[in-house]
């Protein structure tokens, strides 16, 4: 199955993170692939050992500049396609894969053509803003995340354990 998250709202990866809670929960391997995130001080990639799951990323530390990203946001997403291509795993899922599609770090052909060709016994998670058309056509169900407000729009800046 494919499952979707998207939208603008907070809560994509958070929702993508309780799918991998419940599968080490019931046993099942899982890998989480993180596209334009690079911070090893987020409450997802130090719960990665407690918890069960394998987390790789690949991002830097900072923003990535979506109307203009560097070379480097290139490599980063194009080593982490190349890692999610190569890991066996009963559930996975590729955390602001849409987006990073969306802004063009990965094209999108090649992304379909990888999600269309993913074995029936593994579960697949797509996160981030903007998905495709196309990912929302093969995907077996999609949620979309709307915000309503959010903390930040009062000035109140990420918290410990909640934001990351």
């Amino acid at each position: 199955m494919i499952y979707v998250f998207t939208g603008q709202g907070g809560g994509k990866t958070i929702a993508a993170l309780g799918l991998a809670l419940r599968a080490c929960g019931q046993g099942k391997s899982v890998v989480i692939i993180q596209f334009m995130k690079g911070r090893r001080d987020t409450g997802e990639y130090k719960a990665a050992r407690k918890v069960g799951y394998k987390i790789y990323q690949f991002g830097r530390k900072g923003f990535v500049n979506v109307k203009n990203p560097a070379p480097l946001d290139y490599e980063l997403a194009k080593n982490g396609f190349k890692k999610a291509r190569s890991v066996k795993a009963d559930l996975l899922i590729l955390d602001e894969i849409s987006l990073a599609v969306a802004i063009g770090l990965l094209p999108e052909s090649e992304v379909l053509n990888f999600l269309k060709k993913m074995p029936k016994s593994r579960d697949l998670v797509l996160t981030g803003r903007q998905v495709p058309n196309s990912f929302l056509k093969i995907a077996d169900g999609a949620s979309e995340i709307k915000k309503i407000k959010h903390v930040f729009d009062k000035g109140v800046k990420a918290k410990r354990g909640i934001e990351y």
